[in-house]
C-alpha cells in the first residue's frame, strides 16, 4: 500500500538556473588522438601547461591516446576550448573538439 504522503506528492517544474544553463556551455570534449610524431615527455608536458593536468593526470591521458588511439583531456565551452586546441595543433599535436 502507498503511504499517504507519496500519494500527496506535486510534481514541481522550475526554470532553469543561471548553474543549469551555465552547463550547457560545458559540452566540449577536446580529444587528443594518437600519432607516431610526438614523444610520450613532449605530450605530458604541454598537457600540463594548456590543460593544467598534473603530471599523473598527463601521464595517463597519453598512455590511453596510446593505447587507444585517442583521449578526452578537457571539457568545457568550445570557447575556452579552441584556443587550447589551436596551440595544440600549432605544437604538431592531433586534437579535436567534439559535442
Amino acid at each position: 500500500m502507498i503511504g499517504k504522503d507519496v500519494m500527496n506528492k506535486e510534481k514541481t517544474h522550475h526554470l532553469p538556473e543561471e548553474e543549469d544553463i551555465a552547463l550547457l556551455d560545458d559540452i566540449y570534449t577536446l580529444l587528443l588522438i594518437n600519432d607516431d610524431h610526438n614523444t610520450f615527455e613532449f605530450v605530458i608536458e604541454t598537457l600540463m601547461e594548456l590543460c593544467h593536468h598534473t603530471y599523473e593526470q598527463a601521464f595517463q591521458c597519453a598512455f590511453i591516446t596510446h593505447n587507444h588511439g585517442k583521449c578526452d583531456v578537457m571539457h568545457g565551452a568550445y570557447s575556452k576550448l579552441e584556443p587550447i586546441a589551436n596551440t595544440m595543433l600549432n605544437r604538431g599535436l592531433t586534437v579535436k573538439i567534439v559535442l
